[in-house]
């Protein structure tokens, strides 16, 4: 009897976990293919874990402001984000600008990225890099 109120007891404590106690922790993710990051994001969107930035995140990375809400992302002061235009290859293997890929990300972005970004010249060939006090004005510090 003991052993079996032992089980029932561990079954009822795991199904209490809620996945928003999960905490996912990205430190120098310097991106890859928009597909990717788009689906792993929306999935770790739908299991309401909390993403830590704790380091760099950079390109395709950044979909992280544009599909987790807010207020489950916070950021510590290693945390960087680098933004620049959506990238495709040309005839020759060659990167070049996709205008419509790169209007498309721009539009996904939270308003205050968006802003930072323009006040920063728009997203371009460069690396613009949100960091220490003015990424904090937007995403609160990991406790």
């Amino acid at each position: 009897m003991r052993l079996r109120a032992m089980i029932v007891g561990l079954l009822l404590a795991v199904a209490l976990v809620q996945p928003s106690n999960a905490m996912m922790r990205i430190n120098e993710d310097m991106g890859g293919s928009l597909g990717q990051y788009l689906l792993k994001f929306a999935t770790i969107r739908d299991s309401g874990e909390q993403v830590m930035i704790d380091g760099s995140c950079f390109s395709a990375c950044t979909l992280v402001t544009a599909l987790i809400p807010k207020q489950r992302i916070c950021v510590t002061e290693r945390a960087k984000l680098g933004f620049h235009a959506g990238w495709v290859s040309d005839q020759n293997g060659e990167r070049a600008v996709s205008v419509e890929g790169t209007h498309l990300m721009y539009q996904m972005y939270p308003r205050e990225i968006q802003r930072w970004i323009k006040l920063h010249g728009g997203l371009g060939k460069q690396t613009l890099v949100l960091e220490g006090r003015e990424l904090m004005a937007v995403y609160p510090a990991c406790k």
